[in-house]
């Protein structure tokens, strides 16, 4: 049994998608305190039938874009932390001037987002691994669903949602709409708050006993993982089990602090501000991260 399931967790981890997000270049941040993740929201239809992209609501959209920057950190002392960064924040992009950030993944794929991130912020990313659409349901469905609890209806025909306020479960094809829509009247923001929710949630199930004790949820889970991550040459399966792991028992959640609103060459966008900077210093040292700038919504 042992040596079987050490077979199986080589195997999916050689089937794991990977790409080379964490190269160094010149002048890259040294490292920082604890460990951080960045988690990518790609719209990626990669590996969807065309009926599986109509029951999920996904569009035909070729390629892979990504408007969903999201950095999970522990294990600098105080509890793990999933940060949000709004895709409208701007930032200096290294050797493409100014623009929002999510700019940075249209021009130079992950390497130049991670650069991006730690030019700006001083925290070094140790990890990287991109979240599409193919499989994503799948991982959901194999957990038995994920309970959340909604303040006020979803109806989204978009994201292929109708959603009733109140708690609920919600299934594989009814959580990826609910992780995609923007139908709220502060649309991102909104957004962002739900995905940081969701992904808890996902990580406490997929670490309980009876997912774990669980083969027929265990396995399935793994291979939904697989099909839906793409992670950075470095990374395997276990790393991904180690966050997992860290984010199982209510982790803070935040979106990043910004000066407000202003408007860019690239529209209305969010100014980087003494705060932004304050934050990001704070959890490159490991220090803790002063009431004034947690803010959850």
């Amino acid at each position: 049994m042992v040596l079987g399931t050490v077979g199986l967790i080589v195997y999916f981890d050689t089937k794991l998608n990977r790409v080379d997000a964490l190269s160094n270049y010149a002048g890259r941040v040294a490292d920082s305190a604890g460990t951080t993740w960045l988690l990518v929201g790609s719209d990626s239809r990669e590996g969807l039938s065309d009926a599986e992209r109509a029951e999920l609501s996904t569009g035909d959209s070729e390629g892979s874009r990504t408007d969903t920057i999201m950095l999970v950190h522990y294990g600098s002392g105080g509890k793990p932390m999933i940060i949000s960064i709004p895709r409208d924040l701007y930032v200096d992009i290294p050797d493409n001037g100014a623009h929002k950030i999510n700019a940075a993944f249209a021009i130079g794929g992950p390497q130049l987002l991670v650069q991006t991130i730690e030019t700006n912020t001083g925290v070094r990313i140790d990890h990287y691994a991109e979240i599409g659409f193919g499989g994503f349901d799948k991982m959901v469905d194999a957990v038995g669903g994920i309970e959340m609890c909604l303040d006020a209806p979803i109806n989204d025909p978009l994201a292929g949602i109708d959603l009733e306020a109140g708690c609920q479960t919600l299934n594989g094809r009814e959580a990826l709409g609910f992780v995609r829509t923007r139908a709220f009247a502060n649309a991102d923001l909104a957004r962002v708050v739900n995905q940081r929710n969701f992904m808890a949630a996902l990580m406490k199930k997929s670490t309980s006993f009876s997912t774990i004790l669980n083969p027929f949820r265990l396995w399935p889970l793994v291979n939904g993982v697989v099909n839906s991550l793409t992670v950075d040459n470095g990374d395997h399966i276990w790393h991904l089990a180690r966050l997992a792991w860290a984010l199982r028992s209510d982790p803070i959640t935040v979106t990043t602090p910004t000066a407000g609103p202003v408007v860019t060459d690239d529209g209305d966008s969010l100014d980087w501000g003494d705060n932004t900077t304050q934050f990001f210093k704070a959890i490159a040292d490991g220090d803790p991260i002063p009431p004034e700038l947690l803010q959850t919504g």
